[in-house]
């Protein structure tokens, strides 16, 4: 009876303890601060409102969130505009959006943390972990007779050429190559598909270039995305979950919207023939109000300002928050420096972004650019199709969050924003 008595006792200790832990990760948050207290000037701050109304008032945005924070603070975060135009429903701070390419990072570090535990390696081979691509070849054009040439690749394409875009692999609508038309011709990003079946799909596919030869914004971190279900042995939403979003209180930020959650959801936008601004997902009929079978590691998250910052803000403490370290200092170190290989002088998607190279996940600014002149040598970002956009500035405390819902992707807004924050800095 005593044994029983004391097995029941420590249970309902370690029920309580458990209630404590959950008690705790969901009231984590950032602390909130006024501008001024973390050394950014509020009058200056206070021409975000002006440009982000002047973006709603021309039509070139239905609306945005504006989210930043500097030494450990949220001390600025606002809402613009609409949520849905046609209803008049405003614009909230915990508005959900499609987030599109900004998971890149998120899967990124996902997987970094499995390269922590020694079960992936940067330099390993994919074929690896995915030996469809041991067949890979690279496209040579075609010869007179109008033949396919496919040539051996100079070397097998990396983990980190996933991670920082010299795969050889290619999304499809940044190109017109013959290769680019047979990714469009796939539908490779089909929600009903699955991170299997677009690898399958993938590895059939010629190489673009040789691994390493140039820099190409791909499907990559997709493969990566895959990579890390098969070695973690759990679907990709459930292992970010334990790694990420439960640990930081990410608690908004999934592959789909549920039922409780679709009234913050944001309607996305398209560009009409004539410039003005037509739904082209609403959320009451959005494929994203159920689990996809296609879990997206390069494009399928959706989240929120609040949760984008406490990545953000994970990130700037070197891999810890909340009492939670889900990297080493020295693995962000390594992710947010210039990985690309000295003949790759910067990247570019349409145009070349003069003083931008790339990490394992994340643009960084690597000298002052014309591309981008108010960026500063340091900062690390990326952004997502739907035009959202974050950056984080480790020399000044800083992250910066811009979400909105327009596709195609424009970066004026957040251009915009950009030299307000840096020149709003006053220590």
């Amino acid at each position: 009876m005593r044994f029983s008595l004391a097995r029941l006792t420590m249970s309902i200790i370690s029920a309580f303890m458990l209630l404590v832990t959950v008690s705790r990760l969901a009231a984590a948050e950032l602390p909130r601060a006024k501008p001024e207290d973390v050394g950014l000037d509020p009058a200056k701050l206070a021409e975000i409102a002006r440009v982000c109304q002047k973006a709603v008032d021309e039509g070139l945005s239905s609306g945005a969130v504006v989210g930043i924070v500097r030494r450990g603070h949220i001390a600025y975060l606002e809402a613009f505009g609409y949520r849905d135009l046609r209803a008049r429903v405003p614009m909230t701070t915990d508005t959900l959006f499609r987030i599109f390419s900004m998971t890149k990072p998120i899967t990124t570090v996902a997987a970094m943390t499995l390269w922590e535990e020694g079960k992936l390696g940067l330099d390993d081979p994919v074929e690896k972990y995915v030996p469809e691509f041991r067949s890979a070849k690279v496209w040579a054009g075609r010869t007179p007779k109008g033949e396919m040439m496919l040539v051996d690749p100079l070397r097998p394409m990396t983990i980190r050429d996933l991670m920082r875009h010299t795969s050889g692999l290619t999304y499809g609508f940044y190109g017109d190559t013959e290769v680019d038309q047979m990714y469009m011709d796939a539908k490779l990003l089909d929600l009903k598909s699955n991170s299997r079946e677009l690898v399958r799909k993938v590895s059939r596919f010629p190489l673009l270039y040789h691994p390493g030869d140039r820099w190409r914004y791909s499907i990559g971190v997709d493969v990566l995305g895959y990579i890390v279900e098969q070695l973690s042995g759990k679907p990709l939403d459930e292992f970010m979950k334990e790694r990420l979003f439960g640990p930081l209180d990410m608690r908004d930020t999934d592959f789909y919207v549920p039922p409780e959650k679709l009234d913050r959801f944001a309607v996305n936008y398209g560009v009409s023939y004539s410039g003005k601004l037509v739904p082209v997902d609403e959320p009451q009929k959005s494929p994203l109000r159920q689990r996809p079978g296609l879990l997206s590691g390069g494009g399928g998250l959706i989240s929120t300002a609040r949760d984008y910052l406490h990545f953000c803000q994970m990130l700037l403490n070197g891999g810890e928050l909340f009492g939670h370290r889900v990297l080493r200092a020295e693995t962000v170190a390594q992710m947010t420096k210039n990985q690309l290989p000295k003949h790759i002088r910067h990247i570019a998607i349409a145009q070349p972004r003069d003083g931008f190279g790339f990490g394992l996940g994340f643009y960084v600014v690597v000298k002052e650019s014309r591309w981008d002149p108010a960026a500063v040598v340091g900062e690390y970002g990326w952004a997502g199709a739907a035009s959202t956009h974050f950056w984080i500035s480790p020399k000044h405390e800083l992250a910066v969050v811009v979400l909105q819902q327009r596709m195609p992707y424009t970066d004026k807004l957040a251009r915009a924003i950009k030299p307000i924050v840096y020149d709003a800095i006053r220590d």
